[in-house]
């Protein structure tokens, strides 16, 4: 029953989401499935590690797909997204967790970003 109300909620939560909370959405959905993923190989549960490393990287995926590349930093975005997808998959095959963690810390960065950037846009606009 508990499961199903927080289920619920979490559906509302990603119905009524603003795009740039989604993107957030996203980069804390990537850093759960590393950290799943991290621990999974740790206790030698390599199809547990398996199943949330492509959880991440689908999630990478998505954020590449979304980006506009009229914008230069779209362009750079997608090469970091680039990198972080190819270290997951490496990983996967080699189930490293190093490889994992170092891409973690590159989407926690991205994911730091975005809230600043978030919070700079919903700041009011002081007039010059």
């Amino acid at each position: 029953m508990a499961n199903n109300a927080a289920s619920a909620y979490n559906d509302s939560k990603v119905m009524t989401a603003t795009p740039a909370e989604l993107t957030l959405m996203l980069y804390e959905g990537a850093i759960k499935f590393c950290n799943i993923a991290i621990m999974a190989i740790e206790k030698n549960d390599m199809q547990k590690a398996n199943l949330n490393i492509i959880k991440a990287e689908n999630i990478i995926l998505e954020l590449r797909s979304t980006l506009d590349m009229k914008y230069p930093v779209s362009m750079q975005l997608d090469s970091i997204y680039d990198f972080i997808n190819r270290n997951l998959i490496e990983a996967n095959i080699k189930k490293d967790k190093s490889k994992i963690e170092e891409v973690l810390g590159l989407i926690r960065e991205l994911r730091d970003t975005w809230k600043e950037a978030m919070k700079l846009a919903n700041s009011p606009k002081v007039a010059m």
